[in-house]
Formats: C-alpha cells, structure tokens, sequence
C-alpha cells in the first residue's frame, strides 16, 4: 500500500504509474473488492464540502492524484512526486502490459464509445482479456442486471467511466456485492483512449492546465462546476494552514 498524505480532507496516495499497477496486480487476486478514485481537484473538494459526498466515498480504498494542482500540494508536504497519476494514461499504459490472466469490465460511456475503446485496446494489446462491456446509459430499473452479469463476469478489474458523482455512488452500490477484483472510477479515461473526445497537449497537462483545455472545449457543460469547485479548493487551501 502507498503511502499517504491528506490534501483537504482526502488522504492521497504517493505513487506512480508503475507502482500504482504493480499494487493492483498483487491485490486483485486477495479476497474482498477494492476500490481505486483517481481524484482531482474537483473531487477532493466534493469530499470535504459535501458531507453526504464524502460519505458516498467512504468505502474508497485508494485516492490516486490525478491532477497537478494535487500534486503540487504533496510536494509541499515532501512527497517528491515528479507527476501525477492521470486516468487516462494509467488506463492506456496498464491495460496495454497486462497479461491475459486478468480479466477486465468496462463499464460506462456511450455504445460508440465502448466499440472504439475495446477497439483500440486491443489493437495495442490482442491478448487482453476483456469479459464484458456495458453503456453508461441504462436506468435505475436495469442496474440490478446489469450488476448481476458483472458478478457472473468475474472480472478482475471493473473499469468505471461514469463521471461524478454517479460513478462514485454506483461503485458504493456495487462494491459490497463483489467477493474480489478492483474497481477503478476513471472518469474521462474512456472517452479519452476511445478517441472520442479530444485530451490536453502534453505541456498543457504538465503546468496543470488539463482543466483550461477542457473548458474550452465543453465551455456549456464544463464552465459552472470548474469556477465553483475550483474556488472552493482555493478557498479550503487558504483557509488551512497547510493542505
């Protein structure tokens, strides 16, 4: 287990892609699930701003670092992190080494989203092992099915792609019904290695300024939360005397 360091109220885990994977290799196969929150700004500031949020989080095993902001406040606090951990990325560089004796759940994004995604996936890696896929669009009425076929699934790894917080508040749901594997809630990761939505330039991503490309490509969706979460983290800093 990485070792942690709190921002806010959010205990962050001082990791990197290689060490983050080889952690959940060595703990998918241990009994009972696991859950993984590669967590950004937003998401940090949800936890300690909204108490029905953080308790929908609770049950979160591992909080990843997925923005640079965030690791700019652990290395306030002597991480030394060089990057972050970027969902996307990890879900890209994991899935294309991963050997086929680990299966993998899709779950969330459009049907056009997970065609491509499991596409591209395999173009990179023709031996991963992929056991199911489910849209992101089914209701409250379908849920129990749709949970009903990952459990039969078996899978090692659920990858969730839902957005928050409804990935979060499935991911409490579905948790406590798996007797092992690893659920991720990974956000924009499907869209961004489907190619179904554009990601920042690399330089952009490293001055931390993921956020800004984003904005200006959904400026209608995007605008609202990230000038009110992104206040609320500011706000929370200053009010602390260290995150």
């Amino acid at each position: 287990m990485p070792t942690t360091r709190r921002v806010l109220s959010t205990d962050l885990a001082c990791t990197d892609y290689e060490a983050l994977g080889a952690h959940l290799l060595a703990r998918c196969r241990e009994p009972g699930s696991y859950a993984v929150d590669f967590s950004n700004t937003h998401i940090v500031t949800m936890r300690r701003h909204e108490p029905t949020f953080a308790a929908t989080t609770a049950s979160i095993d591992i909080f990843i670092p997925d923005g640079m902001p965030l690791i700019w406040c652990l290395n306030r606090q002597g991480a030394a992190l060089r990057d972050r951990v970027y969902g996307p990325t990890f879900l890209r560089k994991f899935l294309a080494t991963c050997p086929s004796s680990f299966s993998h759940y899709f779950l969330g994004g459009s049907p056009e989203c997970g065609k491509k995604l499991r596409e591209r996936l395999l173009e990179k890696n023709p031996q991963l092992n992929i056991v199911g896929s489910q849209h992101g669009y089914f209701t409250s009425e379908e849920e129990p099915s749709v949970f009903n076929t990952i459990i039969a699934s078996r899978p090692d790894f659920i990858w969730i792609g839902l957005g928050t917080p409804k990935q979060q508040e499935l991911l409490q749901r579905l948790k406590p019904l798996l007797p092992s594997g690893i659920l991720l809630a990974v956000g924009f990761a499907f869209d961004v290695n489907a190619g179904t939505k554009p990601d920042a330039p690399a330089w952009m991503q490293r001055a931390g300024l993921t956020w800004t490309y984003r904005l200006a490509t959904e400026p209608r969706r995007l605008a609202g939360r990230y000038f009110y979460w992104n206040s609320l983290f500011l706000y929370y800093l200053l009010k602390t005397k260290r995150p």
